[in-house]
């Protein structure tokens, strides 16, 4: 047997921009279906919302979104927030995503564009368990976390 889990995000009326932005940062095929294109008249409010979003990349990035019906608060309305305090991470969101890379410099270039308009909740470095580690909330209130797989090098 063979699963594959994929995050799905649900926004309040910002799903486009939030695909088309993790497209720029990592890569891959966006996929976008309106609420519009599954039947609802044009000219009904919401018509131009994402029902349907994903952007997929061929090295295993996946993540899915759309918004929520009849609401439209803007970014992050809903988000909730994530910050650290006193050398732990408190949160009021149900997740964070978690994405992991080979290298350094690949989390670092990810984590540049991610931390753009939005707020570092702990700064990309070595941690004891990887050569880079980090949580960032980005401008559309999605908490990522970074790290580099394997071992930190020896000090």
């Amino acid at each position: 047997m063979s699963i594959t889990t994929t995050t799905h995000l649900n926004f309040h009326g910002d799903a486009r921009a939030a695909l088309t932005f993790y497209q720029s940062v990592f890569g891959g095929q966006l996929v976008v279906a309106t609420y519009g294109d599954m039947g609802m008249p044009a000219e009904a409010p919401g018509a131009d919302q994402v029902v349907f979003g994903s952007v997929e990349s061929a090295d295993g990035f996946r993540v899915m979104a759309y918004d929520v019906p009849g609401v439209s608060a803007g970014p992050a309305a809903a988000a909730g927030s994530t910050r650290r305090v006193d050398g732990t991470t408190v949160t009021d969101q149900p997740f964070f995503v978690s994405v992991r890379g080979e290298t350094l410099d690949e989390v670092q270039q990810q984590w540049d564009v991610l931390a753009g308009g939005g707020t570092v909740v702990e700064p990309l470095a070595a941690s004891a368990w990887s050569a880079g580690f980090g949580m960032v909330t980005d401008r559309f209130g999605v908490t990522w976390v970074l790290d580099v797989a394997g071992a930190p090098a020896a000090q």
